[in-house]
């Protein structure tokens, strides 16, 4: 009897490594997904937070604070985990990810929502991955299949008519901050990508931040000296979150979750970003949403989905 417990006791061992295994990753790709999906959730509370930011700071004063904030937040992380200054071969992408994410997208769409109303300014962002997707092709030399083209050109054409039909036929300002927006914050996500490979996600937006400090704080002072501010509870609880949450520590769950789960699985939950932003804007803020905006927005993630089966 001794011996043959002894035999079975190897046996039983083996069985169990298998499902220990299997649960750990049960458990990797769990959290994971939660992960990615606080990161999409922070982002989708960027519009209303800045609209609320609006109501006691100029689009200027806003951005300047903002940035401050989120650089002494990561400033304090990479200080206290002691990570090394990036190489100089590194700074150029910085730069671009600092100008796109940083700079750019934020003061472009703040500016934009000056006059556009969130649910708007959602459906035209929404077109974000798609642009992405085309900077990283340019910018790697991918060549995506005709599918992935033909997706991406439809999701650009619904947007298009969405906006010409919001705005009478013609472009306003605000279309243009938002198309430019586009534009240079998917060049940011591009270089960001390209130097998530060789340094956590987390520290690529940490010294992008740090990077425009000697900049963002002498433009809030500047900013504050010059525009009106009128802080109020919506005001404040606006630009802590555009700095801590949307700016920074959205970013760095969304990368732990791309991480554990892969890009493919954590851009599929990306893609009900612009959908929770209509959301937001009707439970904070009030809108009211014409049909055409959530149709507009279910056809671009129609559209967002089939170029990340077609990329695939």
């Amino acid at each position: 009897m001794r011996a043959q417990s002894s035999a079975t006791a190897p046996s039983r061992v083996a069985v169990a490594a298998p499902a220990t295994t299997t649960t750990t990753a049960a458990t990797t790709r769990t959290t994971g997904t939660l992960q990615a999906a606080l990161g999409v959730t922070a982002f989708s509370l960027t519009f209303p937070a800045t609209a609320w930011g609006l109501e006691g700071f100029g689009p200027w004063s806003l951005v300047a604070v903002r940035s401050v904030l989120a650089a002494l937040i990561a400033g304090s992380c990479l200080l206290a985990v002691r990570i090394p200054f990036p190489g100089r071969r590194h700074w150029p992408g910085l730069a671009v990810v600092a100008a796109g994410v940083v700079v750019g997208f934020p003061l472009l769409t703040t500016l934009a929502l000056e006059t556009s109303t969130t649910a708007h300014a959602a459906v035209v962002v929404g077109l974000l991955p798609l642009t992405t997707a085309l900077f990283s092709a340019l910018r790697t030399g991918t060549r995506p299949s005709r599918t992935f083209w033909t997706a991406a050109l439809a999701g650009a054409a619904a947007v298009l008519v969405f906006t010409a039909q919001q705005s009478g036929g013609a472009l306003t300002s605000a279309d243009l901050y938002l198309f430019a927006a586009l534009l240079v914050c998917a060049a940011g996500y591009t270089e960001g990508g390209r130097l998530a490979r060789v340094m956590p996600g987390w520290q690529v937006i940490g010294w992008a931040l740090v990077l425009c400090l000697p900049l963002s704080l002498p433009a809030a002072v500047l900013a504050l000296s010059y525009e009106p501010v009128q802080p109020t509870a919506h005001s404040v609880t606006g630009l802590l979150w555009v700095a801590a949450g949307s700016q920074f520590l959205g970013l760095v769950v969304w990368y732990r979750g791309m991480a554990a789960i892969g890009i493919p699985r954590a851009s599929q939950l990306q893609l009900a970003q612009p959908l929770l932003t209509l959301v937001w804007s009707v439970l904070l803020l009030g809108e009211h949403l014409t049909v055409a905006a959530p149709l507009t927005a279910a056809a671009v993630l129609v559209c967002i989905a089939v170029t990340q089966r077609a990329r695939g």
